[in-house]
């Protein structure tokens, strides 16, 4: 596996993996607000960030170019170039059970600690997302802390994560 730049074409691979309301909230939080996913519509968010050297959207990608995952690397604090959150992550559920969710995240902590100097990354996860939380704290993420987050479908919990690089 290897990560690189997101490519507009990936928004289609992505949308087929949001299969469900629930799902789409998982992954954008509210960020999209209906569903079904459209590629219009994560085009329409990506593009004026991208080219932005504070918004990367990356792609993890199989040697043949087949695509696994994606993951979101952005500044969240203007003034802050030692902190990033990693956001819309998410490998393809066929895919799922293989470590693939691991091995993604692992490129992306090294990315941002070797690439961007980053030394601390933050995440936020929904309560009962329990997959993905288990795989972030495989990656060393730890809880630390909870807000109720409200959605069009009602509030839910999200679990605050961080990692110190």
């Amino acid at each position: 596996m290897q990560l690189r730049d997101y490519r507009p074409a990936d928004a289609a691979v992505l949308c087929g993996w949001i299969t469900n309301e629930t799902t789409l909230y998982e992954w954008s939080a509210d960020r999209y607000g209906t569903y079904p996913l459209t590629p219009a519509a994560i085009e329409a968010n990506y593009a004026p960030l991208r080219g932005s050297r504070r918004f990367l959207p990356l792609t993890a990608v199989e040697e043949n170019g087949d695509v696994l995952g994606h993951i979101l690397i952005r500044y969240p604090n203007e003034d802050d170039d030692r902190t990033v959150r990693f956001g819309f992550v998410i490998v393809d559920p066929a895919q799922r059970g293989r470590g693939l969710g691991s091995t993604m995240l692992r490129l992306a902590v090294t990315y941002a600690r070797d690439v961007l100097h980053a030394e601390y990354i933050g995440l936020g996860v929904f309560e009962q997302n329990t997959a993905a939380r288990r795989c972030y704290e495989a990656v060393g993420f730890a809880e630390t802390g909870r807000e109720a987050y409200p959605l069009p479908v009602g509030v839910w919990t999200c679990i605050e994560m961080g990692l110190s690089l």
